[in-house]
């Protein structure tokens, strides 16, 4: 018997009994549906999360702190920059020397704070810092500053009380809201006499060239003024201490190499030269730390959430295999007289059976089908609806891009398979005995 003839005698048969197949198959749908959409709620999650990571540099960031040298402790100088900037698959190390105090920076009427450090820029746009306005310094009394920089300056003329709201922010209404780009700025800075009782303050005038641009999450806030060396070593010299520590009891926390840098991150082409890279500083003496590493964990993390919630959504399906058991059952039983009239003209047992096996692969293929239409639908309506739901109930906005649920190719391909398989074994005991069946007794209807 050719397959052509195997799948018309199954839909043939089929059609006789369309209620009990319909509902085998709606059994089966919705035990597929399940299985997709209870694993989609994991790779969802899992593509939120990585999608956070990925979107923010630091995915491709290694910290080096310091380095080995002699049994001690030492800061990365320029020394070990080159080293490092030779290094096969880094593409830029960024570093940065912190002015070791907060000074007040002023423009009009409006006053803030901000964190200071030398930066070297060259290497900062290689690693992927972008200016959202205005141009990056070419003079020594030129900076540019952080994208949040501007929301710090609020209003000198204002009582303390009605600048700040109940959350502890800055009052939009006391905030400078003009550009600062081309602007000029004054930075105070001070120093404490020896009795540490009096203060001196410098004014060094600035001239903002251009702002960056936002971080990639939300919730972060940049307020960092990007100056010079110069000015840098101006501040030292009025203070008398390194890096512009206001006293030398703040001095003696800075590192003895004054030539160290505070910050230094070595980005990689990819996140997956990483690992290797990593291993190399090591062993070359290098204290480094990569959120790479963190990524492996999330990743790992996730994988055995995902591998639960497909085992969980195994169990729905495998329920469903009862109802396709017996609805193959019944089959076998009712069309026992056709089974004894193929065996009497001589149809070999595996073509019985593998015609059994047809037709509850068939019930499950089609239940798999409509199953991932289905979960495709539900998803639609979890990433929709949920968000707006949460948000009327706890007024609280979710991340932009933030999906409950995502249903990957590869799940489709792993719970269509799983409902493959069980259907195709909970067919073979039927299967098995239609080949069982006496022909004299077919014939008869008996069984």
């Amino acid at each position: 018997m050719k397959f052509k003839d195997q799948w018309r005698f199954v839909r043939r048969n089929m059609k006789r009994s369309k209620s009990r197949i319909f509902m085998t198959v709606l059994a089966t749908a919705m035990g597929c549906a399940f299985l997709i959409v209870l694993a989609s709620v994991g790779f969802g999650l899992h593509d939120t999360l990585v999608k956070d990571m990925l979107e923010n540099r630091t995915v491709t960031q290694i910290q080096i702190a310091g380095k080995d040298h002699d049994g001690e402790f030492q800061q990365i100088t320029d020394k070990e920059i080159e080293e490092l900037e030779s290094m096969e698959n880094i593409k830029a190390v960024t570093r940065r020397m912190n002015l070791r105090q907060s000074p007040t920076y002023q423009i009009e009427d409006y006053t803030g704070y901000g964190q200071t450090v030398v930066a070297h820029f060259p290497s900062e746009i290689k690693a992927g810092l972008e200016l959202a306005d205005g141009r990056l310094p070419e003079a020594d009394n030129e900076v540019v500053v952080g994208s949040h920089f501007s929301e710090q300056l609020v209003s000198t003329e204002s009582e303390q009380e009605e600048i700040y709201d109940e959350n502890g922010d800055i009052k939009e209404a006391y905030q400078y809201d003009e550009g600062l780009a081309g602007k000029e700025i004054d930075m105070i800075v001070t120093k404490s006499s020896s009795n540490g009782e009096e203060e001196e303050s410098k004014t060094i005038s600035l001239k903002v060239t251009g702002v960056v641009e936002a971080p990639a999450r939300d919730w972060m806030r940049d307020n960092t003024v990007y100056i010079s060396k110069t000015i840098l070593a101006e501040v030292g010299a009025f203070t008398g201490t390194a890096r512009g520590a206001r006293s030398s009891q703040e001095d003696r926390h800075v590192a003895q190499n004054s030539e160290g840098y505070d910050e230094v991150y070595g980005y990689a082409n990819s996140m997956e030269e990483i690992s290797d890279i990593s291993s190399d500083l090591k062993d070359q003496g290098y204290h480094v730390y990569s959120a790479a590493d963190e990524l492996k964990n999330l990743n790992m993390l996730f994988t055995i959430a995902k591998t639960g919630l497909i085992f969980i959504g195994t169990i729905a399906i495998i329920i469903a295999s009862i109802g396709i058991y017996n609805t193959m059952t019944m089959a076998v039983t009712e069309r026992t007289p056709d089974i004894g009239i193929m065996k009497a003209m001589g149809a070999h047992p595996k073509k019985i059976k593998q015609i059994f096996l047809l037709e509850s692969s068939y019930i499950g293929l089609l239940g798999a089908i409509i199953g991932t239409i289905a979960a495709y639908l539900i998803s639609l309506l979890v990433n929709t609806g949920l968000p707006m739901i949460l948000e009327a109930a706890f007024q609280e906005s979710l991340p932009e891009g933030f999906k409950f649920s995502a249903i990957p190719l590869s799940l489709i391909l792993i719970s269509v398979g799983i409902c493959l398989l069980v259907t195709i074994i909970s067919g073979l005991k039927p299967a098995k005995r239609a080949t069982q069946v006496d022909v004299l007794k077919a014939i008869r209807r008996e069984i």
